[in-house]
């Protein structure tokens, strides 16, 4: 089987009526499963998690969400429902590279770049997409050829690079996609004045099935980076990543077993896949 990516949005006390919320909105979504710490919800076969984490961290859109949509009508509602209480961050418009399109930061935070332009080749409607701003600007092209490197069934679709009226940026990328696990993803540089950067707010999470998953991407990804608690690290580009044994959700599903599984996984850094289940 393969390694699954999906990804995880921090959330302060309201992971599951975010989840309700985007199931309600975006096609063929439904909630997968819900208790007092996440609530997993997946949209056109694509998983999300939303996680009760506190008020430490906050989405923020350093990674977004780029959403194909399947017509115009789908993508209006789809917009106005998202842009009710958030923030727009591009309108929904015409563009030189796309038919229809627009940034959008909804009121929990998360962010979403909706289009009716699918990629070649691929079937997912969901894309992260990284932009590498602030202290990582220009870093884009670095971390592609890392994950690259690490990730199985990975390649490089395209980069399109800033041109020579675009002064400080130039040569940098202004759009790349590449595929991590058959999985599409995008990244950008952008030297304008955001005021955020990667945090906790939004990380991907690896579901491995064994530990020589877990000690493979653990020990690849941590490397330049910071080893945190319960299989979470941030790589040598400040993104955040959660190594997670796919068993953890069977463990944590029994109501008698769960709150030692806890107790074991608080005392951990990266997972190890025995003490779990002896727990």
């Amino acid at each position: 089987m393969k390694t699954q990516i999906y990804h995880c949005i921090w959330s302060d006390g309201k992971a599951k009526e975010a989840a309700e919320f985007y199931v309600s909105i975006f096609p063929h979504a439904e909630i997968q499963e819900s208790n007092s710490l996440v609530t997993t919800w997946s949209s056109s076969g694509q998983q999300f998690m939303m996680l009760n984490g506190g008020p430490i961290f906050h989405p923020n859109p350093s990674i977004s969400f780029y959403s194909v949509l399947d017509s115009e009508m789908q993508i209006n509602e789809i917009w106005g429902k998202l842009s009710q209480g958030g923030k727009v961050l591009m309108p929904l418009d015409v563009y030189p590279w796309a038919s229809r399109y627009g940034w959008v930061e909804d009121q929990y935070g998360v962010s979403w770049q909706l289009t009716l332009d699918k990629p070649e080749g691929i079937s997912e409607r969901y894309y992260p997409a990284f932009m590498f701003t602030g202290s990582q600007f220009g870093q884009a092209e670095s971390a592609i050829n890392h994950y690259l490197s690490i990730f199985e069934d990975a390649s490089l679709r395209f980069i399109s690079r800033y041109g020579a009226d675009q002064a400080s940026q130039e040569g940098k990328i202004n759009h790349a996609q590449f595929i991590l696990n058959e999985q599409l993803f995008i990244a950008m540089d952008s030297n304008l004045d955001h005021n955020f950067n990667f945090t906790e707010g939004v990380s991907l999470v690896v579901e491995c099935e064994n530990q020589q998953e877990i000690d493979y991407y653990w020990n690849e990804l941590s490397q330049g980076g910071i080893e945190s608690q319960c299989g979470w690290l941030k790589d040598r580009f400040g993104v955040s990543w959660q190594i997670v044994p796919a068993v953890l959700k069977s463990l944590m599903s029994d109501p008698d077993r769960s709150p030692r599984v806890i107790q074991a996984f608080l005392k951990m850094k990266k997972f190890d896949i025995e003490m779990l289940v002896n727990s």
